[in-house]
């Protein structure tokens, strides 16, 4: 029994043995390769060049807007800005819990 075995054994051919030109799935692979090779570096050369420069560019311009709109409520601050006290606003028929404003208040952002 284990002769017939070792004897079919001898007539497989394992990818590494083989070359392309006699086997379809390894010719197959050969084409595949070559041809991912270019648009992988197509795709390497647009996520260098034109993803991270995007990505700089955009915190750049986020970290701008953040500082006016920080710049914008300091100046607020110093002018003694006061907000309006719309009588619509914070409309209650009984007081919370913990306090007269809402759990997430906050007296420097929120009026």
């Amino acid at each position: 029994m284990a002769s017939r075995i070792a004897q079919a054994a001898k007539g497989i051919r394992f990818s590494s043995s083989s070359s392309p030109a006699t086997n379809a799935w390894l010719a197959e692979r050969a084409s595949i390769k070559e041809h991912s090779g270019p648009a992988t570096e197509t795709w390497r050369k647009i996520s260098i060049y034109v993803c991270i420069p995007a990505v700089i560019a955009a915190s750049a311009n986020a970290y701008n807007l953040w500082a006016k709109h920080q710049a914008h409520l300091e100046h607020q601050r110093h002018d003694g800005h006061e907000p309006v006290k719309y009588p619509y606003m914070r409309l209650r028929a009984k007081e919370f819990p913990w306090g007269d404003e809402s759990l997430f208040f906050n007296p420097d952002i929120n009026m």
